[in-house]
This record gives C-alpha cells, structure tokens and sequence, in this order.
C-alpha cells in the first residue's frame, strides 16, 4: 500500500515528473501520448485486467463500473465515485486512482466483505455483471462517512443490469451494509418483544437470529440473520475503510500539482485540459468544431454507436470558472462543467436551508434527477452537457425553459451575454450558441411564494431509461378575494417535438385566469392545438404522447390545487379519490423472504451450496470468451453486414478497407473452403450472402486487422452496392404472401371442432386476435468467439460463448471441410444465454475460423452490442386467431386457433418453437374439442430462435387472453373460469399425452389459500374503487410446462469422471455452465456419490474433445440429465473400487482411491475414470407430438 515520503522529496519528484500518469489498484502507470482514442475500459482490459466487462458500451448495463478516486483541492478532500468504464476516456482519469474489482478482494488475497456478502447470499449467477454491482457498492461505500440508508444503497444499483440473478438476493447481499436503527441499539430492552421474540437490530423485525453474528443456515433450514457491517476508520482521503487491506489513495497524487495535457490519438485526434476558461476560449477558436467534455457520455455514444469521428476533444473537467456552485441571494449559479450528482446533493442540502416557497423548483429538479440515469452517468454528465446537447428528450431543458433559468454564454474575446432558456433551443440538437461561444454557468432563480414547478416524465420503466415525453411546469398565482388568479406560467415539452418546446398559447390562455376548473378545462384545449405531434413522428406512439401532454398538465392542475390547500383556504379542493394522481412515486426498499426445508442426500446434495463459480466472479476473476488473453500474432474480426432487407448484390469494393489502418485481410463467399451452407436443423442460411441478402445485419464478409477497433473501421469502410427487392416485414404481410418456411405447416386435433360449433352445445361463441410482440435477449455477454489452428491447420481450436459447443464444432467443420474430430470447441462458462447462444453463436464461430484457417492465424470476434442485437435475432413474435366455444356457467367446450410465428430469414429452431406454442395453446384447460393450425412465416428480419420458453409462453398468453375475454363476456372473475376448466389426474392432451401426477388443483388452492387471495382481491377493489387516478390489480395464472427436448434423440448426456489418487474428483460433462448452477449440482451429485466433500470435486470447462455429441444445454433438462450421466459414472467407478474399499476399514476416500490405483485385479490396475452416455426419455417425449397435414 505504500506510505508517505518526506514531503518536500515528493513535492520535488512531482515538480520534475511532467509525464501522464494514473494509478490503477494502487500502482502506477505512465500514460504515453497517443492513446486518446482509447476509453478506460479499453486500457485496462488491455493489461489484463478483465474483471472489468464491456456489456453494452453506452453506460447502460454497468458491468464496467470501476471506481475512481482524486484529491478535490476545492474541497480539501478525495472523493470516489463509481463511473462507466466503457465511456470515460483513458486521458481523462489522468492524475486519479482507478480501483477496479480486482483490487478490491480475490481469492488469494482474501474477499472484502461485499464480495463475501455477494457470494453468501447467491447473489451471483452468470457472474457477467457481478464485479459491476461490487464496485458500485463498494464506490457507494468508500465515498459514505457513515453506513448508507437501503434506498441509497438500492440507488447507487439504479445504473447495475442483470439478467439472470434477480435483484433480491443482490439487495439482499448489500443492506447488511446499511445503517440501522440505532435505537435497537442503545435500549437493550427493545430488542425483545413479549413471548421473547427477538428483533433483529439490521431489520427492525422479529427473527431468529439472536446476538449471532453470521449467515448461516441450521439444522431445522431456518434462515439465520448476518450482522450488519459497519467501517472500520474514516478519513477525509482514503473515506470508509472495511478492512485493513484497502487500497490507499496514493500520496504521489495528493502532492502532484495539476497541468493542462495536450495529447493525441490515433487519426490525428488531439485531446487537450485546459485548466482555465482563458485557455477553453482559446483553444475553441482555434478549432471552432472541437467538443468540450466532461463525462463523455453522449459523444463516447455518437463515435461507439453512431461511428460518428471527431477531431479534436477539451476536457473541461477541471476548470474552475466552469465548476463553480454559488448560492446567492437570488438564486443558484451552476457552472456548465458541474456534475449531476453535485448539483443533485446541492439541491438537497438548499431545500433543507432555505424556506419552502424558494425551492419548489428545487424540489422539482432533485425529483427529476432521481429517476434521470443511473449512478455513474450522474457521476460524470454535465449540466452544461446535457444542455448543450438539446435532445428532444433531455429531462432536463424542459424544467430550465420552465423554471426561469437563465444561461450565460462566454465567447472566444470574453465577452459574456445571458439568453433565456425557453428561447435557447433553436431546432434538432441546435442552440444559441454561435461557433465562438460556449456555455458558462447556468442560474437558477429561487422561486416566489406562490409559485410552483413540477416534474413530469413517462418512460417504459422509472429506474434509468429515457423518456417518452417530459415536461416542465410553472405556475405563479396571486390571491384576490376568495380566488386565485395566473400572474405568470410556463408550460415545456420533452419528447414531442425536435426540440424541447414551450407551450406558448397555453401560457398566454393561462395568465389572467383563475385556477379553477374552468382553466383547466380551457387549457387543456388550447394544448391540444398548441402542442402537435406528427403522425410519422419519430418513435412513434403518437396517440400515447398526445394524451400525456394533456395528462400531465391536468396531474399539475391538481397538485397545485392540493399545494395551496395546504396553506390557504381555497374554494376548489382535490377530492380524496383524486389525490393519487399527485402523489409522487415512493417505493419501499425491496424486502423478500425464502422458505425451504432442507433435506440433504449424501454429503451434498439438497445442500443450498453457494455457485461453485461465484467466488471467483465476485472478485471478477471468472474468465469469460473475450477475457481470453489474445495469443501471439492474433488478430480480430468485425463482419461486413447487409444494410438492406432483401436486395441483390450487384458489386461489393473492398479497397477502402484493404487500406485502413491494421487490415490483415478480408473473406467473402468464394474464400469459404468448405461449404458456405449453414443451418441447426435445415442449411437454408449461407454463412457469407453471395448474390441475396434477405435480411438488415446478414453477414456478407469478415475483415481481420490488429485490433478490434481497426477490425470495426475496415469493415465500415466496404461499400456494397444493392438492387433493392420488396420485402416481407410483418406476420400479417407474410401471411397474406403466402410466405411461409417450406413443410412447416402443421395441425393438432381433439374432437370434432366444426360439430361442437354447430350443435347447440355453446351457449356463447367469441372470436378474437392476439399479437405478442418478440424481446431481445441481451445476455449481459454479447457473443464471442477465439479460434486458431493447430499443426499447420490439421487441427482448429475455438474458445466460445456458447450454450451448444458441438454445434460451433459441426459448423466450423462443415465450412472447413474437415472432420468433426479434428476441430475441438471450449467453452468455460457464458455470461448468460437465455437460448440465443444456442444455435445463432455458431455462425459467429465459423465465421472467424475462415480467415483462422487460411491465415493460419488466431482471430477473435466479439461483437458490439448493437451489432449482436442486430444479428442474433429476437424472441419469436406470433400471432393467434381464435374462436371459443363455451357455455354460459363459463366451462370451455372448443378451441380453434390458427396460430403464426415469424422466423425470420431461416428456419433455425422456428418450426420446434411453432410446435411447442401449439403444445401449451390450452395452457392448464380441458378442452373437449380442439384445432390448432399452425405456420412458421418467412420474413426479411434476422433468423428469430431459442428463447426462454421456446414458445410456450406465447402460446399460454394467447389462451389467458381468450380466458379473460370469456370471463368479461360472463361478468365473472377470471379465476373462477380457470378453475372450473382445469385439467385433472387422467386427461388427455391435444396431442395425445395422458397426465399423470397432476397437482395443479392442489398446488392452486394451497397458494390461493396461503396468499389469501380474497382478500388481496377484496383490497384491490377497494382500492381501486376509492382511487380515481391510480389503479391496482392481482391476479393468479396457472401455467403447464414441458421439460425437454421433442425431438427425442437429444434427450441424453454423456459425462468423463476422473478420480485421482489424492482423492480429488474431476468432472466432465456435456452441458453449459451459464448461471444456473449446472456444475454446481452436477459437483453436488458427484460429491454425494462418492461421499466426500464437495471441495473435493472440481468441474473445469465443457469441451467436446471430453464429452463428444453433446445435446445443447436447454430444455430444462440439463441438470437432471448430466447429473444423471455423472451419477452413473460414479456408481460404476465405486462398483470397481468395491472390492478393495471391502477389505478392510479405509480412514478416508482417497486411502482407498491410493490403493485402487496400486493394487492389480488379475492382472490389471482399478480404473479409476470412466464415460458414460445417460439417456432419458421425457414424459412430453414419449408421443408423436405433431401431425403433419
């Protein structure tokens, strides 16, 4: 860690070190000048450092959340913060420290609590995202004087993703850091209640947990509270230690005096840091189009996204005259290079100050900026930026327009004029800023009594996403009498025009007028003229938008009658029903609870084992694909794709990208050694389009060059030249083409569908469409793959994110031309796949093996994010067209459906995923009669494939829709029509399988019973019936699942179990370790089998030179069929062992397994590894489940 030198010997050091240099995990690196393209991610993934992941790229996921700490002169003080590593650029952590999860805690040197914490509590899966959560924390730690409150902790997650985990058991792992109750603490005798519960000081509740200090589970299963950490130390430095093995903040950077960088990157990019605005001006005239920066986060989105290139970047960061924070008497004056988070708490430390009636405007910005991005956006991001910026959608220009603000522009000679907000947007991304002028400072004006402002935004989800629309409203009122009368309003818009927009007749319509309802009457149809949105409006929903510009103003109406109410008597009062309209979104730390008995079996299973992986993914030491260290010589891949949905190729020019910088070489159809068809189930795919492409984002080639980033800019630069054709793009379109995959239309019958129709069985008969739409997968690792030759290309190896390694192994043969056994796939764990890694990552594979093969050379392919979203293909969308036959009790008595999915360009998986929709159309119900007719539709989008489910949770959702429909039609709930139509012990299915063991009435009225369903019924209703604005609902859905693979052959797994002489266990098997603890329980079973513990059993990596012929781990049968095939190989390994462990009493198992391995049975040693095959035939699998017509 290190320890202060004499301080004039360092003082001197710095005076004479003028080079760039940054700390990261406390050492020292220099920074050379010509990296100024590069982000921090970049660097240090680059060194090796690969906890840190690249997730998504644009600061939305988190997964490269590090933290950074500097020394604030201002202040007197560090500070550390969490920050998106993807976005920040290298040059700008200049002089900081950078602390990453590996030097936080690892295995060897010892976990710090956090990842102790996370690992303890099963907050970790996949692991993908794990190091982001821990840093985020750990920043939220460190930066805390005292322990943080649980809705700060669940705050500083706001910006973290996961996919497969869950949020509880990461909250779950985290609020044992947060303050307590202090109360609990200092009387004693508060901690026990009457009948001598004891509560819990961390929860405040009754529990179990006594004075024990750990988590643990006990005999009987019952959970057992952890204590609650708390830091060690603090200090206005380093901040809150939790162990003595903290990295210090290095004393070099506390004495080192700041100086403006001039640096360069590659293609001439320039990166300068100013430290004064006299320096700014300077350099923005010197270069008119140069961007100012601050935290990177929508220009580091234009040049990763938008392939957008700029020349020459100012940091501004450490401007004085560009971070100040003044309150005056008049208001606040925000410099244009403040961060977010500063003026955030700003704003909270003035409402506390100053009276109420100056800070409504306040109030209405620390709201807003609550819900605005996550942690470490707000960390970085401008005031000024996002100003300058001028999206349409900022969540902020519309409360500036409307709250007063003011904005003070500087220019080149120093000359400083002030412009309105609300008259600052110009037009789409344009301001009043001229090519010699920049933004000073922002002043915020206190308000008057009176006068209120208030926040409104509507996105898809609260937490971190952009808005739909936004507005900012003002409104400042005078008593007259009994009345109150407009003095002066301001009404903004985000999100309904190119640019933030006022509503200027409303605000001239409102001045004058009382605040009653006849204002808001009027008001809202002067906003229907005054704010119009197009009907081809970009992002669409053009209705939705309309009413919440009407909707907003009316909740603003209300709340600014409920504000004066509060103060003054007033004639028109918010009826209680209506109060919910206004009342601001306050959402209870997340609190959950686990029951389960344990029932143990052996020395492991039915253990709830934490992830045999999650130690290493909390200290971001588990190695994913793109984690592989590259090997000599190697090289990367970026794919040359399709920008049009069906077109002819007419010519394809390479020369731009043979002369880009790093271009290794570039491959095309004809280069293919092998075959250039492709597909999982039918070749209907071309690896590289040679003369049609039939989809946007169809690869037509693969360039290599030395990086990936030179890769990506070869590959941009190769212009393919179309004759467009006309193309497909909905359902309905195919469905009324006729275009449909060929032999793909199948038929499942019950009864007599037509009789029942026609007889007068049915009392009613209703008819209806349903559409669900497709979901991207976005596992938090987007593909990847790295391949290289061996012997002179005999051989090829390949490392791959993938849930199916055989099919990388199949498809890399298939384009090569080699045997299956001469090329060997890996895989290690991925970091989620949810089904799109198990047949779309193939491809990818056997892409990068081309060039792999002909070079003779390593390549790896990753993909960007959005490059993998717009490849990889989508969860099926389908649709369904229904008629039901019921009688008037609500007993259903016929289905017939015709039901569609769209595949995409190719078959793929789309026909078993069509099959399975028709399996699970009748859901939980007994239908007497039934007629499913089914398509899969080709369409001009990416190959649609595997998705959680496989279909049939569109074909549950389109039976719960016409379940709902029947009990509307009925007046009835539509639980009463589930249970009178449940299938039962004994009832045959559509496509001929008989249930047996049917538990679903059971299970139904146990959870019906233990939730106390009718009363939360009872409670929604009148709640609802007391609430005009704000609605609730509860409902309980049954759902019916088949496990397995249909087609019946890939039911079965194989399994290596090696057994050495020391005692220890390795297994192989054939599945993929993704998150769901598949090594875990297959270790367990393993463990068990041969009684001993499950530290003794080590799973390495899957690969299908151990195990070949795998099936795909999917299906949901994986662990039962690996740990199957393990358990099998260990019985047979024991059964040669019985004869020696018979002999005598043995002390321990590997004493036996020494003796095994030494002592000869008629000649030969005990083998002590073995292969076995396990087949199992699921219960869905034993009928013929689809009838071709």
């Amino acid at each position: 860690m290190g320890s202060l030198k004499n301080e004039e010997e360092m003082e001197q050091i710095v005076e004479e070190s003028k080079e760039a240099i940054l700390y990261v995990n406390g050492v020292r690196k220099v920074l050379p000048d010509g990296l100024a393209h590069l982000t921090l991610l970049e660097y240090l993934r680059d060194f090796g450092l690969t906890g840190t992941k690249l997730g998504c790229g644009e600061g939305g996921c988190g997964a490269c959340t590090v933290m950074i700490s500097h020394y604030d002169r201002k202040l007197k003080k560090c500070v550390h913060y969490a920050v998106n590593a993807c976005l920040a650029p290298l040059y700008s952590v200049e002089g900081m420290h950078v602390i990453t999860v590996e030097g936080v805690g690892n295995h060897k040197r010892g976990l710090h609590p956090i990842q102790k914490s996370l690992e303890r509590y099963h907050g970790s899966q996949c692991g993908f995202c794990t190091p982001g959560f821990i840093m985020s924390l750990y920043a939220l730690l460190r930066s805390s004087q005292t322990p943080p409150t649980e809705e700060q902790i669940e705050e500083s997650l706001a910006g973290n993703l996961c996919r497969c985990t869950g949020y509880r058991p990461i909250v779950d792992a985290f609020r044992v850091f947060a303050k307590t109750d202090d109360a609990l603490y200092a009387d004693i005798s508060s901690l026990s209640l009457q009948g001598g519960e004891f509560v819990c000081p961390s929860t405040g509740k009754p529990c179990s947990c006594g004075s024990k200090t750990v988590n643990d589970i006990d005999t009987n299963g019952q959970s057992i509270c952890s204590a609650t950490y708390k830091p060690v130390s603090y200090s206005e430095v380093d901040g809150s230690t939790y162990t003595d093995k903290e990295l210090i903040f290095p004393p070099e950077l506390l004495l080192r005096k700041l100086t403006p960088l001039s640096l360069s990157g590659l293609g001439g990019l320039k990166w300068y840091r100013p430290l004064t605005v006299k320096y700014v001006l300077e350099l923005k005239e010197k270069y008119p189009n140069a961007k100012l920066l601050v935290g990177n986060t929508e220009v580091g989105v234009e040049m990763r996204l938008k392939r957008i290139q700029y020349q020459v970047f100012i940091s501004v960061t450490h401007v004085p005259e560009l971070n100040m924070l003044n309150v005056k008497e008049d208001g606040i004056e925000i410099g244009a290079a403040v961060r977010l988070t500063e003026l955030l708490n700003l704003l909270r430390e003035v409402v506390t100050q100053h009276p109420a009636h100056e800070t409504s405007a306040c109030k209405a910005f620390i709201e807003q900026l609550k819900w605005f991005a996550g942690t470490q956006i707000k960390n970085v991001a401008s005031v000024g930026g996002n100003v300058c910026t001028a999206s349409p959608i900022s969540d902020l220009n519309p409360l500036w327009m409307a709250a007063r603000a003011k904005f003070r522009i500087i220019n080149c000679k120093g000359n400083i004029r002030t412009a309105l907000a609300e008259k600052f947007f110009l037009g789409y991304r344009k301001v009043d800023l001229a090519g010699d002028e920049i933004l000073l400072s922002v002043f915020l004006p206190w308000t008057r009594c009176f006068e209120y402002v208030k926040e409104f935004k509507q996105a898809h989800r609260r937490d971190d996403d952009i808005a739909i629309v936004n507005a900012g409203m003002r409104v400042c009122l005078e008593e007259k009498g009994e009345e109150w009368v407009v003095s002066d309003a301001s009404i903004a818009y985000g999100g309904v025009a190119p640019l933030s927009l006022c509503a200027i007749k409303t605000k001239e319509f409102l001045i004058g007028k009382k605040w009653n309802q006849d204002v808001l009457r009027g008001a809202l149809n002067v906003l229907r003229t005054d704010i119009l949105i197009k009907e081809d409006a970009p992002g669409g929903m053009v209705e939705f938008r309309k009413s919440l510009t009407l909707s907003f103003f009316f909740k603003f109406f209300l709340w600014v009658l409920h504000q004066i109410e509060g103060k003054k008597p007033i004639k028109e009062k918010v009826l209680l029903s209506h109060l919910s309209a206004i009342k601001s979104l306050h959402r209870p730390p997340l609190v959950a609870s686990q029951d389960y008995e344990i029932k143990k079996h052996g020395t492991s299973v039915g253990s709830p084992e934490v992830h045999l992986s999650s130690r290493l993914q909390v200290t971001g030491e588990a190695e994913y694909t793109d984690d592989t260290p590259m090997p000599p010589n190697g090289l990367h891949a970026a794919f040359v794709l399709s920008k049009k949905p069906h077109a002819r190729i007419l010519a394809i020019d390479d020369s731009g990208a043979k002369s880009s910088p790093g271009f290794a070489g570039i491959f095309f159809a004809k280069d293919v050694p092998g075959s250039n068809e492709i597909g999982p189930v039918v070749m209907d795919e071309e690896l590289f389009a040679s003369e049609f492409v039939t989809c946007v984002g169809q690869v037509i080639g693969v360039v290599v060059a030395d990086t990936h980033e030179n890769a990506k800019r070869a590959a941009g630069k190769v212009h393919v030249e179309y004759e467009e054709l006309p193309a497909i793009l909905s359902i309905e379109d195919a469905v009324s083409a006729k275009s449909f995959h060929p032999n793909t239309e199948k038929l499942l019958r019950k009864g007599d569908v037509d009789l029942c129709f026609q007889s007068d069985q049915c009392d009613k008969i209703i008819e209806g469409k349903v559409q669900v739409g497709g979901q991207e997968h976005f596992y938090l690792e987007p593909h990847s793959s790295l391949v290289w030759t061996m012997d002179g290309g005999n051989e090829v190896h390949m490392i791959s994110s993938t849930q199916a390694p055989q099919k990388h192994q199949k498809y890399v043969s298939h384009v090569l031309g080699l045997p299956m056994s001469k090329v060997v796939c890996k895989t290690k764990r991925i970091g989620g796949g949810f089904g799109g890694k198990e047949t779309r990552s193939a491809f990818l594979a056997a892409a990068a093996a081309i060039p792999s093969y002909l070079m003779n050379r390593p390549v790896k392919i990753t993909l960007d994010r959005d490059i993998d979203m717009m490849t990889s293909g989508q969860r099926h969308s389908f649709l369904g067209k229904y008629k039901v036959g019921f009688t008037n009790n609500g007993k259903v008595l016929a289905l017939d459906l015709q039901i569609y999915n769209n595949a995409g360009n190719s078959l793929d998986l789309s026909l078993a995923i069509l099959e399975r929709a028709m399996f699970h159309s009748d859901n939980v119900y007994e239908i007497p009669n039934v007629r499913i007719f089914g398509s899969v539709c080709f369409t001009n989008f990416p190959s649609h494939t595997a998705f959680r489910g496989f279909g049939g949770p569109q074909g549950m959702l389109i039976a719960e829709n016409w379940i709902q429909r029947i009990a509307l039609e009925l007046k009835k709930s539509p639980e009463e029509i589930r249970e009178m139509n449940f299938q039962g012990e004994g009832s045959i299915l559509h496509y001929g399988q008989q249930l047996e063991h049917c538990t679903l009435a059971q299970l139904w009225n146990e959870l019906k019973l233990s939730c106390d369903f009718l009363k939360a019924r009872d409670e929604v209703d009148q709640f609802n019936l007391h609430n005009r604005w704000k609605k609730r609902g509860v409902a309980m859905i049954p759902t019916k699942f088949g496990i397995s693979f249909t087609t019946k052959f890939m039911n079965q797994a194989g399994a290596l179990v090696n057994v050495y002489t020391d005692g220890t266990v390795l297994v192989t098997h054939g599945g993929v370790e993704m998150g769901q603890g598949l090594h875990t329980k297959v270790a367990q079973v393993a463990a068990s089998a041969f009684n001993i513990s499950l530290s003794s059993v080590f799973i390495s990596e899957t690969s299908t030179d151990k195990v070949p012929n795998a099936s795909p781990t999917a299906a949901s049968a994986s662990s039962d069929m690996y740990a199957a095939a393990v358990l099998d190989a260990c019985e047979q390994i024991k059964a040669r062992m019985e004869p020696i462990a018979s002999q005598r009493n043995f002390s321990s198992f590997a004493e036996i397994v020494r003796d095994s391995s030494i002592v000869r049975k008629k000649g030969k040693k005990v083998p002590l590894s073995t292969t076995n095959c396990n087949v199992r035939q699921f219960t869905l699998s034993r009928v013929s489940n689809s009838l071709p017509i």
